[in-house]
């Protein structure tokens, strides 16, 4: 049913946007590996709504409450259930939507896939859904932070619409992207992104954009060389996310304007061990981490749900209009960071387990 993801690091999250709560379900977690509710939560936290001026207005404090598989502190080892209840739910402000499909939403999609669907909200399709996912990742960060000394994940809004900031990924600080609202270490650019935001938002409108991801500290040797190379799995997490449309690493697109002689990462020895003097690999080689920064970009669309009247179908195929009602982002990017580091700490504490499990047998 699509709704696990991962292997020997396995989640399964449940829950509808405007039910009783949603949650995650985590199996495969190591024992002995240090978690309270407030390590998560210190990431929800940064997901919650109503967080800054440029956010939905839904007032959810998003409190985390851990049902299984840590003792005294401690990871024992067994299936972690997290769950998180929703507190402000409105599922009236969507009665509307009962028989009308929103363009660009899932619902006429859902209900083409099912037969049924849950209008209040979007159900399982709403960006809800992903607090089992941050939740998750929040785990998923206390194990990597164990196996891999000087781990860092950081990730950071680098362009809304039609401004781009200038960020250096090897020397961003999450510091700095915290500084802002809209999650962007370019102050400059970041005001600029934040008066467009409000502008769309006071015509009914929304507005996309990029955020950018590194990884820092990882070791080589991550990775699978043919279907699970680490690169595939990154972009199936990133694009299984509410709104993304677009994913590319290390040079991405930018690569084809390259020629092979200007994009090949030359090897060299520094302190004493193997490393590349450019990175437009990204730092993954053949589907395998090299060592070097994990970089990638993760491309976002607009809300679909806005408030200009818009015109749509009923389920009983009569054509109407539709002006959406209810509490919604005018731009999803700024909560979207922390979605993006825990979808990319999934990935790796998988691939990290994934390489552990085999290194012992390598001779």
């Amino acid at each position: 049913m699509g709704n696990s993801f991962g292997q020997l690091f396995r989640i399964t999250t449940w829950g509808e946007s405007h039910g009783g709560g949603v949650g995650v379900v985590i199996d495969g977690c190591p024992p002995r590996i240090e978690l309270s509710e407030a390590d998560i939560q210190r990431e929800l936290d940064r997901r919650r709504p109503g967080q800054s001026a440029i956010t939905t207005t839904r007032d959810e404090a998003d409190r985390c409450q851990i049902l299984s598989g840590v003792f005294e502190g401690q990871t024992l080892g067994t299936p972690i259930s997290i769950m998180v209840m929703n507190k402000d739910a409105r599922p009236e402000a969507y009665a509307e939507m009962k028989s009308t499909y929103r363009p660009s939403h899932a619902d006429f999609t859902y209900e083409a896939k099912y037969g049924i669907r849950n209008w209040q909200g979007g159900g399982r399709a709403s960006a809800r859904e992903t607090i089992g996912r941050v939740a998750a990742g929040g785990v998923a960060r206390k194990v990597l932070s164990h196996l891999f000394a000087g781990f860092e994940l950081i990730a950071y809004v680098t362009d809304v619409y039609d401004v781009s900031a200038a960020v250096n990924c090897a020397e961003v600080t999450r510091e700095r992207v915290e500084a802002t609202p809209i999650r962007c270490p370019d102050a400059a650019a970041a005001k600029k992104m934040i008066a467009a935001i409000e502008k769309a938002r006071g015509e009914g409108d929304s507005l996309g954009g990029t955020i950018a991801c590194v990884a820092r500290g990882v070791a080589a040797g991550l990775g699978e060389p043919v279907f699970d190379k680490l690169e595939a799995d990154l972009a199936k997490a990133m694009l299984s996310l509410p709104a993304s449309k677009g994913f590319e690493i290390g040079s991405g697109f930018g690569g084809t304007r390259m020629r092979g002689s200007e994009h090949n990462d030359a090897f060299e020895i520094r302190e004493k061990k193997v490393r590349t003097t450019t990175n437009h690999s990204g730092g993954v080689q053949g589907g395998i981490s090299n060592g070097e920064n994990i970089f990638f970009r993760v491309a976002f669309k607009p809300t679909s749900t806005i408030a200009r009247e818009q015109k749509t179908v009923t389920a009983a195929g009569e054509e109407t209009t539709l002006a959406a009602r209810g509490r919604h982002d005018p731009c999803v990017l700024p909560r979207a960071v922390p979605i993006v580091e825990a979808m990319a700490a999934l990935v790796l504490c998988d691939h990290a387990l994934r390489q552990r499990a085999i290194a012992d047998f390598r001779f």
